[in-house]
């Protein structure tokens, strides 16, 4: 069974939260709220407010405990930019772009399988195999 909770609207750059989100892709719950508590990072905060808001789905709605619960995923989206302007001599301004990011947690029951490791591509290979 799959339980979600989504923030929208979070004041985030995507692109700074989406490393986080990969990392806690396939943890248990608990590995993964302890790897965003020890995170500094504004992305860290958000997802695990999400990641929260998740189990509490779990535990109200499906009647889920938080010790059997995985991340099945973590998604992090783009959501609307908001356009401001910096001024600048001459009357002249720079456009500045204020990022949005919509915030999307998984959860399931069933335990996820092992990640494969990355594919080397056929340079790295015929290097090695050079040594």
């Amino acid at each position: 069974m799959e339980i979600q909770a989504t923030s929208k609207y979070v004041r985030l750059s995507p692109t700074k939260a989406r490393d986080l989100a990969r990392a806690i892709t396939g943890l248990s719950v608990e590995e993964a709220l302890r790897s965003v508590e020890l995170n500094k990072r504004k992305a860290a905060v958000q997802l695990g407010k999400t990641l929260r808001s998740a189990v509490a789905n779990a535990e109200e709605n499906a009647d889920k405990s938080a010790d059997e619960l995985y991340v099945a995923s973590a998604v992090v989206d783009a959501g609307p930019t908001f356009p401001r302007y910096w001024p600048h001599a001459r009357g002249s301004a720079s456009p500045i772009r204020k990022k949005t990011s919509h915030v999307k947690v998984v959860l399931t029951d069933a335990k996820p399988a092992k990640r494969k490791p990355a594919k080397r591509n056929a340079a790295t290979r015929s290097q090695k195999a050079a040594k």
